[in-house]
């Protein structure tokens, strides 16, 4: 099959990617072989391309929000069959019988293995993955649509329960892309209000045609005093900057894998008055069947810009540049 590898880690516009020929995977005895039908394109993969994780398999296949159909199973697979419509998301394995995982927070297993960075992912034309953790799509929405709730949207949500905004809160989102944009929609449909602070003014646009109470720059302070809020931004610079802008006892998550490096805090000024800071690891698979019930109950739809699979490389470039609102998704063209 053809499939898109890290060949180098580095920039993206420096070749770090390349479409290159993989033996089609066989899946293992609880495995799933997935024909790709569409696959969104997420910040994480930029991170693996560019080296901002660490290399976990070398010449690895991004890619984790793919839908597409089950063309395969391993022997002790039960409750799939042939062309089955099926979600791959960043959550790939964990053992099960931690600590973790026994009490409910499998997103902190330390055996935990990721699609598109510890296993090939969605960036080719087929991919595996264990059948416990695929999920089931319904029919009526489109591939387009759906791929990007797979992750942009699943960590959003658990972004937005890390958060604690109470109900009716106001809530403070730093950074408008695939996952923000998603996240908003759910908050506003649970009656929140919703301010954005995001550099791009096509961003901001979205924002409020979503239904954002305001959009200013990344770095402005919001009309009012938040409740809540979460930095979606990977930029360390904006975690003070979104304290300060808490109400007292409000929280901050900070939603992503990567983060640059952060200024010094303020005590009196940015941890005071009981402020929390919270991050986010990964989602369970219980984040994920949550959210995909409200985004199917609230209507919760992507902006989504397509790209042919054969030219990730080009999405992945408009994404760091910040070319489009939304999310971008790949389709497969390759076969």
């Amino acid at each position: 099959m053809r499939a898109w590898s890290v060949v180098r880690p580095g920039p993206v516009e420096e070749g770090a990617l390349r479409l290159v020929e993989k033996p089609l995977p066989v899946p293992a005895d609880d495995e799933l072989l997935v024909r790709v039908r569409a696959c969104g394109v997420c910040r994480t993969d930029l991170h693996v391309a560019e080296g901002d994780l660490p290399v976990r398999r070398a010449g690895v296949t991004p890619g984790h929000e793919v839908v597409g159909v089950v063309a395969g199973a391993g022997a002790s697979v039960r409750g799939f069959t042939p062309g089955d419509r099926v979600g791959v998301a960043w959550l790939r394995r964990t053992d099960g019988s931690c600590a973790y995982c026994r009490r409910g927070a499998e997103n902190l297993c330390a055996r935990s293995a990721y699609t598109g960075w510890h296993a090939d992912g969605g960036y080719a034309q087929y991919t595996t993955v264990p059948a416990a953790f695929a999920y089931r799509l319904p029919e009526d929405v489109s591939d387009l649509a759906l791929a990007p709730l797979l992750c942009a949207g699943i960590i959003g949500h658990r972004a937005l329960r890390r958060a604690a905004l109470p109900s009716g809160g106001r809530l403070g989102l730093y950074g408008f892309g695939g996952s923000a944009h998603l996240c908003a929609q759910v908050a506003i449909a649970e009656g929140a209000t919703v301010h954005v602070m995001t550099r791009g003014t096509e961003a901001r646009r979205l924002a409020l045609e979503l239904g954002a109470a305001s959009a200013q720059d990344a770095y402005a302070r919001p009309p009012e005093a938040l409740n809540s809020a979460i930095l979606f931004a990977p930029v360390g610079d904006l975690v003070p900057i979104a304290l300060r802008a808490l109400d007292r006892g409000g929280t901050l998550a900070v939603a992503g894998i990567h983060l640059t490096d952060t200024p010094p805090l303020h005590y009196e000024t940015e941890l005071f008055y009981e402020k929390q800071l919270r991050s986010v690891t990964s989602n369970t698979r219980e984040d994920g069947r949550e959210f995909l019930t409200l985004a199917a109950r609230y209507g919760v739809r992507a902006t989504t810009h397509p790209y042919p699979l054969s030219r990730a490389t080009e999405a992945l470039g408009d994404l760091k540049a910040g070319r489009f609102d939304g999310a971008a998704v790949l389709v497969n063209d390759l076969g």
